[in-house]
């Protein structure tokens, strides 16, 4: 991939074990990402919000065609960088929100998010919107939902020479568990109705 800065980078592409992929996927075989999707198709089936995954905007430079029925990508770079993840609406507010999983036990590196995504977040909010992050951490399995507000603050520390990630402690204690469940596996509207609604 080509980022827009004119930096190319190669994306390995790996084969994984069974063995590892069953390490890997040992509770439910979902990434945050699958199961937020999920959410978001159930939410939109029964009519309780309309929330999608924003596209990255890909220019595609180089395209390989082996056969008539299958085309590969060799080479593409992002148009712009992308803000978050997800937007949409819920009962009249704006919703909009990033979604990170991590591998780490102790701690969310801060560096996961970028500058333009903390300016953006900040114009959802001071629009009114409802803006948040949406945090896993692969190792307990556990899912929290971090008020924009609260996030902000981390960031703020961080640029004056703080703490460069927020501790799981402390994450456990200023956000939201967001429990698995079948149909909403992500269920971040029920956190929504509390703080908001």
């Amino acid at each position: 991939m080509n980022y827009p800065n004119g930096q190319r980078k190669i994306i390995p592409v790996q084969k994984s074990s069974s063995n590892q992929e069953n390490k890997i996927f040992s509770n439910r075989g979902m990434t945050l990402e699958e199961d937020i999707n999920i959410t978001n198709k159930f939410y939109l089936d029964t009519d309780q919000a309309v929330i999608h995954k924003k596209p990255t905007p890909v220019q595609i430079v180089k395209v390989n065609y082996p056969s008539r029925s299958a085309a590969v990508i060799t080479e593409a770079y992002y148009k712009q960088a992308s803000t978050t993840d997800y937007n949409g609406l819920y009962r009249g507010k704006y919703v909009d929100f990033e979604a990170k999983e991590t591998r780490n036990k102790t701690r969310f590196p801060l560096s996961n998010i970028h500058d333009h995504q903390i300016s953006h977040m900040q114009s959802v909010v001071d629009h009114g919107g409802v803006c948040f992050m949406i945090i896993r951490f692969a190792a307990y399995d556990e899912t929290y939902f971090l008020e924009a507000e609260k996030l902000f603050s981390y960031w703020n520390d961080k640029l004056k020479g703080g703490k460069k990630s927020i501790s799981y402690e402390t994450i456990k204690k200023d956000s939201y568990i967001i429990p698995f469940q079948y149909q909403t596996r992500v269920d971040y509207l029920a956190i929504i109705d509390k703080l908001y609604f």
